[in-house]
């Protein structure tokens, strides 16, 4: 092959210069359009995350591309959220500052880690509450559907009458009149004198501001309002999981009762604590109404239960500096409602990378990774635990056959007395099956082939530039004949394309003669990336399968419990029937007897109603 951008001398080529460790970036003509990113790594041996439910620990990806989507981004001056329920204006975050995110259907608090700007179109997004969003056409915001797009996409574009997650726009704060500092005053005074350093500092202020001004009104007045209740909370308040509190005894009951619906907070009071009813919203708006010392999460720990409803979308016609983060969530609250941002780690940010077209033809290759990972399970601190690789990215893609990274991979892996298995859609794997079967010999050595269909057309229309199904199937066969065991991954299995009883049948027969020695069945998963590139896919392909789709998916990445239990219970008779057992995994609990499918073939449960609530949305998209 040639690869002429690697010579001394050689015209330059496409390269991305702040790619942490870059050596070149080169074209061939043998891969089209695509460009290679030679970086040396620092590490290749990378932790999975101990949130995972992946069965291992430790990956090892020679090759990778971007993971983002696009360039998300919001006017400089929309108010973010931060961890501490502060609230600081987009163009002025910088990395390090904690800010409200969400996980689990509940809002936690995450880290700024990338801040940049961007000139884009504006897009204006107007809220029922009044609330004015004002962002580039990519952002995307979290519905009770899902994510939605502002002015791009098409299953999942922003429209009139969407209900946004969040909690509403940003409530006035007060003004620090006299009235407010003598309010504040009587507040920390009444509710029980406070040891917290921020409310001691205010009051100290206070008092040396208007020394002659500490005293009861005759008709206290909203700021003064404002105010003593700053204070009472600050004295006496607390607020856990969204639920505003304030310990108030019987003198000053009434008074606060009166001052809370004064400002239209509802409350109710029991055993001598008033509670803010309303939950997480109407606890954050207390907190901008009458903003007390005291930092308070008023959203941390809450549920995501509340939604806005959007009145209009219109396109500005002007570009603007726009600015976005990533943040360890990947997402935050600006406004409040909450934004999905960018993925991309900081050297991404500037590379302008994406899930679809960019991860397919830019490619960073980890030249030196052999070197590194030999010195990395040379360290006395690692205890040989089990390295998965191709879990990520492809270690056999096509660029294997030239940098030849795997050989030497493979032999740090097996003289470490490290355990290690490969999954590859790859037929370049065959090259390196003698090493393999030399590892083999001192460690556990596993390899997994996925083959989802046998359908030439489809398969090139879903995974342009693989092998074909029967080169897999060839590879199997010599995977075994090597004597290695290989199990086969028939995913994704796709509903109503690749999920008939014929289909699965013939295919797994086809896999038991080819040798395999186990089957792991997944159906289709729609992360983000891979599902906006999936939706789009399916509109050009199948439209009439798109409400379907919807309907079985939901707002979430997995597929209905319902349909994985169906899909559970279609295999097992057939993986029996060729000698192979299904292998326990989380697609195939609760399967029911055999016989139990419900749903023709090629049919989806259009009739099957999903959990598609808030909750739902964000356990599953994040």
């Amino acid at each position: 092959m040639r690869w002429d951008g690697q010579k001394d001398g050689a015209a330059p080529q496409q390269a991305l210069p702040g790619l942490p460790g870059l050596v070149r970036s080169v074209r061939t003509p043998e891969f089209a359009d695509v460009v290679f990113h030679e970086v040396h790594a620092k590490s290749v041996l990378n932790k999975v995350a101990g949130a995972s439910p992946m069965p291992f620990k430790w990956t090892v990806n020679p090759y990778r591309g971007c993971t983002h989507g696009c360039t998300y981004c919001l006017d400089g001056a929309t108010p973010v959220l931060l961890a501490d329920g502060g609230l600081r204006a987009m163009a002025d975050l910088e990395v390090g500052d904690e800010v409200c995110g969400t996980r689990g259907g509940r809002y936690v608090r995450t880290t700024v880690l990338a801040h940049w700007t961007t000139v884009r179109q504006a897009f204006r997004v107007t809220l029922a509450d009044g609330t004015e969003l004002v962002s580039s056409g990519d952002h995307r915001y979290l519905g009770t559907e899902g994510w939605r797009h502002v002015g791009s996409g098409d299953c999942d574009r922003l429209v009139v009458g969407d209900l946004l997650v969040g909690v509403g726009g940003v409530a006035e704060g007060p003004a620090e009149t006299p009235e407010y500092r003598s309010g504040y005053l009587w507040g920390v005074v009444r509710g029980g004198l406070t040891t917290e350093p921020s409310a001691l500092d205010r009051a100290e202020r206070y008092a040396a501001a208007d020394p002659d001004r500490i005293e009861w009104p005759v008709v206290p007045g909203e700021e003064w309002t404002k105010g003593f209740l700053a204070g009472v909370f600050d004295a006496a308040g607390w607020c856990v999981d969204g639920v505003l509190r304030l310990r108030t005894d019987h003198p000053i009951v009434d008074s606060v009762v009166l001052g809370l619906k004064r400002l239209d907070f509802d409350c109710t009071v029991e055993d001598g604590v008033t509670r803010v009813r309303g939950g997480a919203p109407e606890a954050l708006r207390f907190c901008q109404v009458v903003d007390p010392a005291r930092s308070v999460a008023a959203l941390e720990g809450a549920a995501l239960d509340t939604a806005v409803a959007v009145v209009a979308i219109e396109a500005l016609g002007e570009e603007r500096t726009l600015y976005d983060i990533t943040t360890g969530t990947g997402d935050f609250v600006a406004n409040g409602v909450v934004s999905h941002n960018c993925f991309a780690r900081n050297s991404h940010t500037y590379l302008d990378l994406d899930a679809g077209h960019d991860f397919d033809t830019q490619v960073v290759v980890k030249i030196n990774a052999p070197q590194v990972l030999t010195r990395q399970l040379r360290s006395p601190r690692w205890q040989r635990e089990h390295v998965a690789m191709g879990t990520n990215t492809d270690p056999y893609q096509r660029a294997e056959g030239r940098y030849q990274l795997m050989p030497g991979i493979i032999k740090a892996l097996a003289d470490s007395g490290t355990p290690f298995s490969i999954l590859t859609k790859g037929t370049v794997l065959a090259r390196d099956l003698p090493l393999l079967t030399e590892a083999a010999k001192s460690v556990s050595v596993g390899v997994g082939v996925s083959l989802a269909l046998l359908d030439r057309d489809l398969q090139q229309s879903l995974e342009p530039g693989t092998p074909s199904p029967q080169a897999r199937l060839d590879l199997i066969r010599r995977v075994r004949d090597a004597g290695l065991p290989c199990g086969v991954f028939i995913a994704p299995v796709l509903p109503a394309l690749t999920d008939s009883k014929e289909q699965l049948d013939e295919l797994i027969g086809r896999i038991a003669a080819a040798g395999a020695t186990g089957v792991t069945a997944l159906a289709l998963h729609l992360r983000p990336g891979s599902r906006e590139w999936f939706a789009r896919w399916l509109l050009r392909e199948h439209p009439d399968l798109l409400d379907g789709y919807r309907n079985l998916y939901g707002s979430g990445s997995y597929a209905d419990q319902r349909y994985r239990t169906w899909l559970a219970a279609r295999l097992r008779p057939l993986l029996r029937r060729h000698g192979l057992a299904p292998k326990p995994n989380r697609e195939a609990t609760g399967v029911p007897g055999d016989g139990e499918a419900r749903w023709p073939d090629g049919a989806l449960p259009l009739g099957v109603p999903t959990q598609r609530g808030v909750d739902q949305a964000q356990l599953t998209l994040l």
